[in-house]
Protein backbone atom coordinates (compact mmCIF):
# COMPACT_ATOMS: atom_id res chain seq x y z
CA UNK A 1 0.00 0.00 0.00
CA UNK A 2 2.55 2.60 1.07
CA UNK A 3 4.92 1.84 -1.83
CA UNK A 4 2.12 2.72 -4.27
CA UNK A 5 0.99 5.81 -2.36
CA UNK A 6 3.97 7.26 -0.51
CA UNK A 7 4.50 10.02 -3.09
CA UNK A 8 0.89 11.21 -3.03
CA UNK A 9 -1.80 11.80 -0.39
CA UNK A 10 -3.17 8.60 1.16
CA UNK A 11 -5.69 7.59 3.81
CA UNK A 12 -5.00 4.36 5.70
CA UNK A 13 -7.77 3.24 8.04
CA UNK A 14 -6.81 0.30 10.25
CA UNK A 15 -9.65 -1.20 12.28
CA UNK A 16 -7.96 -3.58 14.70
CA UNK A 17 -9.70 -6.67 16.03
CA UNK A 18 -7.67 -6.15 19.21
CA UNK A 19 -8.68 -5.69 22.04
CA UNK A 20 -12.11 -7.13 21.29
CA UNK A 21 -13.31 -10.45 22.63
CA UNK A 22 -12.65 -13.33 22.01
CA UNK A 23 -9.09 -11.87 22.31
CA UNK A 24 -7.38 -13.60 19.41
CA UNK A 25 -3.67 -13.55 20.35
CA UNK A 26 -0.86 -15.16 18.36
CA UNK A 27 1.51 -17.61 20.09
CA UNK A 28 4.29 -15.02 20.09
CA UNK A 29 2.31 -12.81 22.49
CA UNK A 30 0.60 -15.39 24.70
CA UNK A 31 1.82 -15.04 28.28
CA UNK A 32 3.73 -11.84 27.43
CA UNK A 33 1.96 -9.64 29.99
CA UNK A 34 1.16 -9.85 33.70
CA UNK A 35 -2.51 -9.19 32.95
CA UNK A 36 -3.57 -12.44 31.33
CA UNK A 37 -5.03 -12.80 27.86
CA UNK A 38 -6.35 -9.24 27.79
CA UNK A 39 -2.90 -7.86 28.59
CA UNK A 40 -1.36 -10.10 25.90
CA UNK A 41 -3.88 -8.69 23.43
CA UNK A 42 -2.93 -5.11 24.37
CA UNK A 43 0.78 -5.97 23.91
CA UNK A 44 0.10 -7.41 20.46
CA UNK A 45 -1.97 -4.37 19.46
CA UNK A 46 0.87 -2.11 20.65
CA UNK A 47 3.31 -4.10 18.50
CA UNK A 48 1.07 -3.82 15.41
CA UNK A 49 0.68 -0.06 15.81
CA UNK A 50 4.46 0.14 16.27
CA UNK A 51 5.04 -1.66 12.97
CA UNK A 52 2.83 0.87 11.16
CA UNK A 53 4.65 3.81 12.77
CA UNK A 54 8.03 2.24 11.91
CA UNK A 55 7.13 2.11 8.20
CA UNK A 56 5.97 5.74 8.23
CA UNK A 57 9.25 6.76 9.89
CA UNK A 58 11.38 4.61 7.57
CA UNK A 59 9.75 6.10 4.47
CA UNK A 60 10.44 9.61 5.83
CA UNK A 61 6.72 10.38 6.00
CA UNK A 62 6.37 11.15 9.70
CA UNK A 63 6.40 14.94 9.36
CA UNK A 64 3.73 14.83 6.65
CA UNK A 65 1.44 12.17 8.15
CA UNK A 66 -1.37 12.89 10.59
CA UNK A 67 -1.98 9.86 12.84
CA UNK A 68 -5.02 9.47 15.10
CA UNK A 69 -5.41 6.50 17.45
CA UNK A 70 -8.68 5.92 19.28
CA UNK A 71 -11.07 3.26 20.53
CA UNK A 72 -14.72 2.97 19.54
CA UNK A 73 -15.98 2.47 23.13
CA UNK A 74 -14.83 1.80 26.66
CA UNK A 75 -13.94 -1.57 28.16
CA UNK A 76 -16.46 -4.44 28.03
CA UNK A 77 -16.93 -5.09 31.74
CA UNK A 78 -19.14 -8.17 31.48
CA UNK A 79 -16.64 -10.22 29.45
CA UNK A 80 -15.32 -12.89 31.84
CA UNK A 81 -13.84 -16.38 31.75
CA UNK A 82 -13.92 -17.81 35.27
CA UNK A 83 -12.36 -15.12 37.45
CA UNK A 84 -10.49 -13.49 34.55
CA UNK A 85 -11.84 -10.19 33.24
CA UNK A 86 -11.46 -10.30 29.46
CA UNK A 87 -12.88 -6.94 28.46
CA UNK A 88 -10.70 -4.23 29.90
CA UNK A 89 -10.96 -1.69 32.71
CA UNK A 90 -12.29 1.87 32.72
CA UNK A 91 -10.44 3.36 35.65
CA UNK A 92 -12.40 5.91 37.67
CA UNK A 93 -15.20 6.06 35.09
CA UNK A 94 -18.55 4.40 35.78
CA UNK A 95 -19.92 1.72 33.45
CA UNK A 96 -18.56 0.47 30.15
CA UNK A 97 -19.33 -0.74 26.64
CA UNK A 98 -22.94 -0.73 25.48
CA UNK A 99 -24.28 1.46 28.28
CA UNK A 100 -25.29 4.54 26.33
CA UNK A 101 -24.51 7.23 28.83
CA UNK A 102 -22.00 6.40 31.57
CA UNK A 103 -18.49 7.78 31.05
CA UNK A 104 -16.85 4.34 31.13
CA UNK A 105 -18.45 3.53 27.78
CA UNK A 106 -17.81 6.93 26.19
CA UNK A 107 -14.37 8.21 27.25
CA UNK A 108 -11.77 6.57 25.03
CA UNK A 109 -8.10 7.21 24.22
CA UNK A 110 -7.53 9.96 21.69
CA UNK A 111 -3.85 10.07 20.73
CA UNK A 112 -2.56 12.23 17.88
CA UNK A 113 0.90 12.35 16.24
CA UNK A 114 2.08 14.83 13.64
CA UNK A 115 5.74 15.80 14.28
CA UNK A 116 6.77 19.19 13.05
CA UNK A 117 3.19 20.46 13.11
CA UNK A 118 1.75 19.53 16.51
CA UNK A 119 3.92 19.95 19.62
CA UNK A 120 4.65 16.71 21.50
CA UNK A 121 3.33 16.09 24.99
CA UNK A 122 0.35 18.44 24.73
CA UNK A 123 -2.82 17.42 26.60
CA UNK A 124 -6.12 18.94 25.44
CA UNK A 125 -8.91 18.54 27.97
CA UNK A 126 -11.89 19.29 25.74
CA UNK A 127 -14.88 17.14 24.67
CA UNK A 128 -14.41 15.86 21.13
CA UNK A 129 -16.03 13.00 19.23
CA UNK A 130 -15.15 10.26 16.79
CA UNK A 131 -17.59 12.12 14.49
CA UNK A 132 -14.82 14.74 14.25
CA UNK A 133 -12.55 12.42 12.26
CA UNK A 134 -14.50 12.88 9.00
CA UNK A 135 -14.32 16.71 8.78
CA UNK A 136 -10.68 16.59 10.00
CA UNK A 137 -9.68 14.22 7.19
CA UNK A 138 -11.63 16.29 4.64
CA UNK A 139 -9.78 19.45 5.74
CA UNK A 140 -6.40 17.70 5.63
CA UNK A 141 -7.15 16.55 2.08
CA UNK A 142 -8.00 20.09 1.00
CA UNK A 143 -11.69 19.38 0.52
CA UNK A 144 -14.88 20.84 1.94
CA UNK A 145 -17.66 19.04 3.80
CA UNK A 146 -21.14 19.23 2.20
CA UNK A 147 -22.87 22.54 2.92
CA UNK A 148 -26.44 21.32 2.27
CA UNK A 149 -26.81 19.59 5.66
CA UNK A 150 -25.81 19.92 9.28
CA UNK A 151 -22.55 18.14 10.10
CA UNK A 152 -22.33 16.51 13.53
CA UNK A 153 -18.53 16.60 13.53
CA UNK A 154 -16.03 19.48 13.58
CA UNK A 155 -12.43 19.51 12.37
CA UNK A 156 -9.98 18.82 15.20
CA UNK A 157 -7.21 20.88 13.60
CA UNK A 158 -7.99 24.30 15.17
CA UNK A 159 -8.06 22.70 18.64
CA UNK A 160 -4.90 20.67 18.02
CA UNK A 161 -3.01 23.65 16.59
CA UNK A 162 -4.11 25.89 19.46
CA UNK A 163 -5.88 28.44 17.26
CA UNK A 164 -9.01 27.87 19.40
CA UNK A 165 -9.13 26.95 23.09
CA UNK A 166 -12.53 25.25 23.23
CA UNK A 167 -14.18 22.44 21.27
CA UNK A 168 -17.05 23.54 19.02
CA UNK A 169 -19.23 20.82 20.58
CA UNK A 170 -21.50 22.66 22.99
CA UNK A 171 -23.77 19.61 23.22
CA UNK A 172 -23.07 15.91 22.64
CA UNK A 173 -25.93 13.38 22.62
CA UNK A 174 -25.26 9.85 23.83
CA UNK A 175 -27.51 7.08 22.53
CA UNK A 176 -27.92 3.43 23.41
CA UNK A 177 -29.11 1.99 20.11
CA UNK A 178 -31.85 4.42 19.00
CA UNK A 179 -32.66 5.55 22.56
CA UNK A 180 -31.29 8.82 23.95
CA UNK A 181 -29.72 8.04 27.31
CA UNK A 182 -27.65 11.13 28.14
CA UNK A 183 -26.68 14.63 27.00
CA UNK A 184 -23.42 16.47 27.71
CA UNK A 185 -23.36 20.27 27.84
CA UNK A 186 -20.02 22.06 27.59
CA UNK A 187 -20.99 25.44 29.00
CA UNK A 188 -19.82 28.21 26.63
CA UNK A 189 -16.73 30.20 27.64
CA UNK A 190 -16.37 27.94 30.65
CA UNK A 191 -14.42 24.83 31.62
CA UNK A 192 -17.55 23.25 33.13
CA UNK A 193 -19.07 20.17 31.49
CA UNK A 194 -22.50 19.06 32.72
CA UNK A 195 -24.18 15.75 31.93
CA UNK A 196 -27.82 14.76 32.24
CA UNK A 197 -28.90 11.09 32.23
CA UNK A 198 -32.46 10.37 31.08
CA UNK A 199 -32.08 6.59 31.27
CA UNK A 200 -29.45 4.38 32.92
CA UNK A 201 -28.98 0.59 32.82
CA UNK A 202 -30.06 -1.48 35.81
CA UNK A 203 -26.85 -3.08 37.07
CA UNK A 204 -27.06 -6.77 38.02
CA UNK A 205 -26.07 -7.33 40.75
CA UNK A 206 -26.52 -3.78 42.03
CA UNK A 207 -22.99 -3.00 43.19
CA UNK A 208 -20.31 -3.76 40.56
CA UNK A 209 -21.43 -1.28 37.88
CA UNK A 210 -22.18 -3.79 35.10
CA UNK A 211 -24.92 -6.14 33.86
CA UNK A 212 -23.20 -9.44 34.68
CA UNK A 213 -26.41 -11.49 34.73
CA UNK A 214 -27.41 -10.34 31.23
CA UNK A 215 -23.93 -10.38 29.66
CA UNK A 216 -24.36 -6.80 28.38
CA UNK A 217 -26.68 -3.97 29.42
CA UNK A 218 -29.93 -3.48 27.44
CA UNK A 219 -30.96 -0.12 25.99
CA UNK A 220 -34.67 -0.16 26.87
CA UNK A 221 -37.45 -2.02 28.69
CA UNK A 222 -37.10 -3.37 32.21
CA UNK A 223 -33.32 -3.27 31.90
CA UNK A 224 -33.17 0.53 32.23
CA UNK A 225 -34.31 3.10 34.79
CA UNK A 226 -35.88 6.33 33.47
CA UNK A 227 -35.05 9.51 35.38
CA UNK A 228 -37.49 12.43 35.61
CA UNK A 229 -35.97 14.85 36.44
CA UNK A 230 -32.77 13.54 34.84
CA UNK A 231 -29.71 12.62 36.88
CA UNK A 232 -27.36 15.58 36.64
CA UNK A 233 -23.58 15.56 37.12
CA UNK A 234 -20.81 18.15 36.93
CA UNK A 235 -18.19 16.12 35.07
CA UNK A 236 -15.53 18.77 35.65
CA UNK A 237 -15.68 18.16 39.41
CA UNK A 238 -17.12 14.63 39.48
CA UNK A 239 -15.79 12.69 36.45
CA UNK A 240 -16.69 9.33 38.04
CA UNK A 241 -20.38 10.39 38.21
CA UNK A 242 -20.67 9.44 41.87
CA UNK A 243 -22.67 12.42 43.17
CA UNK A 244 -25.87 13.39 41.32
CA UNK A 245 -26.73 17.05 41.83
CA UNK A 246 -29.98 18.51 43.07
CA UNK A 247 -31.34 22.06 43.45
CA UNK A 248 -30.19 21.90 47.08
CA UNK A 249 -26.59 20.89 46.33
CA UNK A 250 -26.18 22.97 43.13
CA UNK A 251 -28.24 26.17 43.03
CA UNK A 252 -27.07 26.99 39.48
Amino acid sequence: FYFRNKHRPFLLFVSLLHVHTPLITTEKFQGRSRHGLYGDNVEEMDWMVGRLLDVIDKEDLKNTTFIYFASDHGGFLEAHRGNSQLGGWNGIYKGGKGMGGWEGGIRVPGIVRWPGVLPAGTVIDEPTSLMDIYPTVVQLAGGAVPQDRVMDGHSLLPLLRGTVQHSRHEFLFHYCGVFLHAVRWHQKDSDTVWKAHYATPVFQPEGPGACFRRGICPCFGDGVTHHDPPLLFNLSQDPSEANPLSADTEPL
